[in-house]
């Protein structure tokens, strides 16, 4: 009697828990890094510069530890001009590599930049006119001069437009007896390339 009532119940139990094994989800397949960081890099050319992006933040978050993708999304973060957010992913790489070279030319650049249009700004609304703002604008200039020389700074001088040809007709006197024409002497240029020395004046 005892073996007959125990039966059923254990059937129940079987079959309660085939069923659990059965509706419990599987496992999504993991996608390996290196397709991940190769399917990425496909969109650059296939589905542009933001699909790429975010392309390789998926590869970015199948392997936190590696910097690729992070090397990726800076430079091309800095291709479209997003200066800030290229210095944000180039933190990540510096985060796992601190040697990495491209991640410090970067943040190097584009820091560069975003300095250089904020001072532009500035200077538009005369916020850049008091002692602290202009000695803050020198020590900058100063420190570009240093580390990637004068030319950085100095602006670039105009190519002179190409004279148009004139027709000249043929003179019965010889060409020996006609003075030379003297070459115009050059106009002086200043030798202070300071690009804020009149911010404030």
């Amino acid at each position: 009697m005892g073996k007959a009532v125990y039966r059923p119940i254990f059937a129940l139990m079987l079959l309660s828990g085939l069923a659990a094994c059965s509706s419990s989800p599987k496992k999504a397949d993991v996608v390996p890094f290196e397709t991940t960081l190769s399917n990425a890099e496909a969109q650059v050319t296939v589905g542009g510069a933001d699909a790429a992006i975010t392309a390789f933040e998926e590869a970015a978050k199948a392997d936190p530890t590696r910097k690729e993708p992070w090397v990726r999304i800076a430079q091309l973060q800095f291709d479209q001009g997003q200066y800030a957010r290229a210095i944000v992913a180039a933190e990540e790489v510096l985060q796992r590599d601190p040697e990495d070279l491209v991640a410090d030319g970067v943040i190097t650049v584009a820091g560069f930049r975003v300095a250089n249009q904020s001072l532009t700004r500035l200077q538009g609304r005369g916020a850049l006119a008091s002692d602290t703002a202009r000695k803050e604008a020198q020590t900058l200039a100063n420190t570009l001069r240093t580390t990637m020389g004068d030319a950085v700074l100095a602006d670039p001088t105009p190519k002179p437009k190409p004279r148009a040809r004139t027709r000249t007709t043929r003179s019965a006197t010889p060409a020996a007896s006609q003075p030379a024409a003297q070459p115009a002497k050059p106009a002086a240029r200043s030798n202070n390339s300071d690009p804020f020395q009149n911010i404030g004046n």
